[in-house]
């Protein structure tokens, strides 16, 4: 087997743009640090809604030229962040974008919502027995706000962690592997909280009218149940750059940014994780791994975790 470096990282998000929102600076970090980092997304990202006005031609409803382009923004982010390893689940526009729950794009030809979840998964355990992460980051079961491709994201990280450690599954897919850690994304909300309560207080002085409320921000929950912080902060420019090279769907205006709603929200550079396998999360009662304070937390993803 070729050599591999010490840590290895594997996150899988539903489209592009998410990984930077999400967990820009953390892959930064790592990346500068000599880890391997490896991205599966799991849509080109096709029915996102477009911001600037010149690329509103690109949007599903005129030439549908936009997950070609969010290819490219993803390529760029990836730049901007140090990660040399970004794939699409199964290739390129093997799995459409879904929409929104309940919108007709759920029920379109090759929609990632329709996928079978073991066929999906499938595509998921070749990359994670060539690339042996002892870490994986995704979402929780409701996807952090509940969009399908997220949902979809979820169930098939977490049933191709399952899979790849089953030597009896695919074995052309190579050799089995199991994952010591996953993780799932969160913000504690004290942390939402006093952001949300600064950019009320400078919102005047952004390029946004509005703000965005705490509910719209994806996985916001008790801090109790965070079991893990990833300072950031060495790496904000990185993650904003990232951010911005998705400009068919964020404004960036640092330390704030906006969708295609024009809603102001905090762009966090120390970014928050659940340990749910491994590791601690094994530890207590449930699989939350839940901890008492904030001082107890996690600051390695890697913590624990042998080469």
């Amino acid at each position: 087997m070729r050599d591999l470096p010490d840590r290895r990282l594997l996150l899988v998000h539903a489209h592009p743009d998410d990984e930077s929102i999400n967990n820009g600076a953390t892959m930064a970090k790592y990346a500068a640090e000599g880890a391997r980092v490896t991205l599966v997304t799991c849509t080109l990202g096709e029915e996102g809604e477009v911001i600037p006005p010149a690329l509103g031609h690109l949007a599903p409803g005129r030439s549908d030229a936009l997950g070609p382009h969010r290819a490219g923004e993803l390529a760029a982010a990836m730049r901007e962040l140090g990660v040399t390893d970004h794939r699409f689940l199964g290739g390129p526009g093997r799995y459409r974008d879904s929409g929104m729950m309940g919108t007709p794009p759920n029920h379109r030809p090759g929609a990632f919502w329709s996928a079978v979840p073991d066929e999906a998964a499938a595509h998921l355990v070749a990359v994670v027995r060539e690339v042996r992460p002892q870490v994986l980051v995704t979402y929780d079961p409701d996807g952090g706000y509940g969009h399908p491709d997220h949902i979809q994201a979820h169930r098939a990280a977490m049933r191709a962690a399952e899979l790849a450690a089953d030597p009896g599954f695919r074995p052309d897919l190579g050799a089995s592997w199991e994952i010591a850690k996953i993780y799932w994304n969160r913000v504690p909300r004290p942390v939402a909280q006093a952001a949300f309560a600064r950019l009320g207080e400078a919102l005047d002085k952004t390029p946004f009218a509005k703000a965005a409320a705490i509910e719209d921000i994806p996985g916001v929950v008790d801090e109790a149940v965070v079991t893990t912080e990833i300072d950031g902060t060495a790496f904000a420019a990185a993650k904003a750059a990232a951010m911005r090279a998705h400009a068919t769907q964020i404004e960036v205006a640092e330390p704030w940014f906006a969708l295609s709603n024009a809603l102001a929200q905090p762009l966090f550079t120390t970014e928050y994780y659940q340990l749910v396998r491994g590791g601690r999360a094994e530890a207590g009662d449930s699989p939350a791994g839940a901890r008492a304070g904030a001082e107890d937390r996690e600051t390695d993803l890697f913590q624990g975790v042998a080469p």
